[in-house]
């Protein structure tokens, strides 16, 4: 499959571009710095855009079947106006539905959209303090995205590390199930990357977490 993916140079973006290649997809790797990637493979496209220019945008998703969106803020932002994910997908999403790519997995995160209730009581406050402002942006995102014609999955994990994959984590689709936990983004990543031929979680919002 030919796979565009947005971010491709922040932690589960690499991860899933390196797990997308191995499972032989070819991937366009979308980033304002992907002349970073230190990576070379016949079926690896470096594109360098914005994913808040339209153009950029637009002319990255020719050819493409599948769009993989795993945007991130650095530390130093989260205590001010953030507007990257809800406005970064009112580029995508018209776009896709124009040119006439239908799927899209996208990355938000465990306390987004209807799974902020799932938090409990003890880490409302240091989550509201921490990561208010980008999760109230991520709800934009969400309801974006569900209120389109795409044929989506959002993926929420919950709080990232850099263990290795183990294959081991948990698939929670239903709300009485989603709590929080920590997963490693390689394994975020074999969750993505299979989704791509996947069809069991589409139109679905779940959370992963380790078992």
């Amino acid at each position: 499959m030919y796979v565009l993916i947005i971010g491709a140079t922040g932690g589960i973006g690499q991860k899933t571009l390196i797990r997308a290649l191995s499972d032989g997809h070819t991937v366009r790797a979308f980033s304002r710095t992907s002349e970073l990637l230190q990576r070379s493979n016949p079926k690896l496209e470096k594109y360098c855009g914005n994913a808040l220019n339209s153009e950029d945008i637009e002319k990255s998703l020719d050819g493409i079947e599948a769009v993989i969106q795993v945007l991130g803020v650095k530390a130093s932002e989260l205590f001010g106006p953030i507007n990257l994910f809800s406005d970064s997908t009112r580029i995508l999403i018209p776009a896709m539905e124009r040119i006439g790519v239908k799927r899209l997995i996208t990355v938000t995160g465990f306390g987004s959209g209807s799974s902020r209730k799932a938090i409990n009581c003890l880490q409302r406050p240091p989550f509201k303090f921490f990561l208010g402002r980008a999760y109230a942006d991520k709800d934009i995102q969400e309801r974006l995205i569900i209120e389109s014609q795409l044929d989506w999955t959002i993926v929420r994990p919950g709080v990232l590390t850099n263990g290795k994959f183990s294959g081991r984590y948990k698939v929670l689709s239903e709300p009485s199930e989603w709590r929080n936990g920590t997963i490693s983004r390689a394994d975020v990543a074999d969750f993505i990357v299979r989704q791509l031929t996947e069809r069991e979680y589409v139109r679905l919002a779940p959370v992963l977490v380790n078992s």
